[in-house]
């Protein structure tokens, strides 16, 4: 959108631009739907995790089919999600789901784009289920509304700074390589430390990301972009900042979430 504004002014002077109030009003719609897919998204996952976890849990431990590491009795599902080779599939799932859709999005009609994003987000509400069984319900809500104010006022300093965030790419992409490269490491030496320092890390790193994408999203607006464009171009961004919020949430669940 800046480079726009710079374009038109340089071609037809400041009568050229496009009047700001349309502009700004243009911007806000954009950025509204940015956040209304963002949210939904967290929604379908948040429902989706909830259903799955509440399936794999036997409320009759005579019907157990096995247990959690905790000794929650599972039901047969429970089992197949959480205690074999399945839950690597369901793990690295949605990571294959996101690299597709990024290379196929520009093809897509808004409404396809649109039941991706909605799909997307179930399977990672799958993906994340186990959390129901590894923390208490009092403080999975506490850490998701911490989230929520940290993500808020993030996402708001992305938005509103002046400061060009741009040089944070490319530092703050490395640092999501470290730590997924960390988190596979982990999995299979099992070190409390390392995992403690994964999950700080990770809060800093996917906070930064929150006011990066917040100002990228932002820059990439441009009104003389058709109306299929920007819906496509809404969908991603709300992807990037539900990929955000979630991973610190995550994080930050790990660090504060009390254990069951």
């Amino acid at each position: 959108m800046a480079n726009y504004e710079r374009d038109r002014t340089a071609q037809f002077g400041t009568a050229g631009r496009v009047a700001d109030g349309a502009i700004d009003e243009g911007l806000r719609a954009y950025m509204l739907g940015v956040y209304n897919y963002m949210a939904i998204g967290l929604a379908i996952t948040g429902i989706a995790a909830l259903v799955i976890a509440n399936l794999a849990v036997a409320s009759d431990p005579s019907q157990a089919a096995g247990q959690f590491g905790n000794g929650t009795m599972l039901t047969s599902l429970g089992v197949a999600l959480y205690g074999s080779w399945l839950r690597y599939v369901i793990m690295f799932a949605p990571l294959g789901v996101v690299f597709l859709f990024a290379a196929r999005v520009h093809t897509m009609s808004v409404p396809t784009a649109q039941a991706t994003f909605w799909a997307f987000a179930a399977i990672m509400g799958v993906s994340i289920s186990s959390i129901f069984l590894i923390y208490t319900s009092e403080s999975i809500v506490r850490v998701f509304f911490i989230t929520a104010a940290a993500f808020g006022g993030l996402s708001l300093y992305g938005y509103t700074t002046k400061k060009d965030l741009s040089g944070w790419g490319s530092f703050l992409i490395m640092g999501v390589i470290g730590v997924f490269i960390a988190i596979i490491v982990n999995m299979f030496l099992q070190s409390s430390a390392l995992g403690f320092a994964i999950s700080v890390i990770g809060v800093l790193v996917f906070a930064g990301l929150t006011a990066y994408d917040t100002q990228r999203i932002k820059e990439q607006y441009d009104p003389r972009l058709d109306g299929t464009a920007v819906g496509r171009m809404s969908i991603m961004g709300a992807l990037s900042l539900y990929l955000n919020f979630l991973n610190m949430f995550l994080f930050l669940l790990s660090l504060f979430g009390n254990r069951e």
